[in-house]
């Protein structure tokens, strides 16, 4: 693969933002750097960085996919008030891995598990 200006700046985006963004996310901060950048631009380099490998796509259901930088094994909470993702590094969600590999006899390396709730600051806002 060759060298791309776009899919530096867009990896540089991800990399140094600490939500999960959509792909408009990443757009809108695009045309700050390169005004003329087309939305089409950004959704290629995206699909090429996440078919390099390089981030991970958190599919959600009728909502628009995000992106994550961090490409160790995790997990994500979604809020149902603000529909912020957020990330979840657990040892026992880990260990689920290797348990239900040991019973059902498969080799399970990662697992994709979203959870849905309200965030902690909903919450508050909420007085809960």
């Amino acid at each position: 693969m060759r060298y791309s200006k776009h899919r530096e700046e867009i990896l540089n985006i991800i990399k140094n933002i600490d939500s999960h963004p959509t792909v408009e996310d990443i757009y809108i901060s695009m045309r700050e750097k390169i005004p003329n950048i087309s939305l089409g631009t950004v959704y290629r380099n995206i699909s090429i960085l996440y078919e390099m490998g390089l981030i991970k796509k958190i599919p959600l259901n009728n909502r628009p996919d995000r992106f994550d930088k961090t490409l160790t094994n995790h997990y994500h909470m979604i809020c149902k008030k603000c529909n912020q993702v957020y990330d979840i590094f657990s040892d026992e969600l880990n260990m689920l891995n290797k348990n239900i590999s040991n019973e059902v006899g498969h080799n399970i390396e990662s697992s994709d598990i979203t959870f849905y709730g309200i965030c902690h600051e909903c919450n508050l806002k909420e007085g809960k």
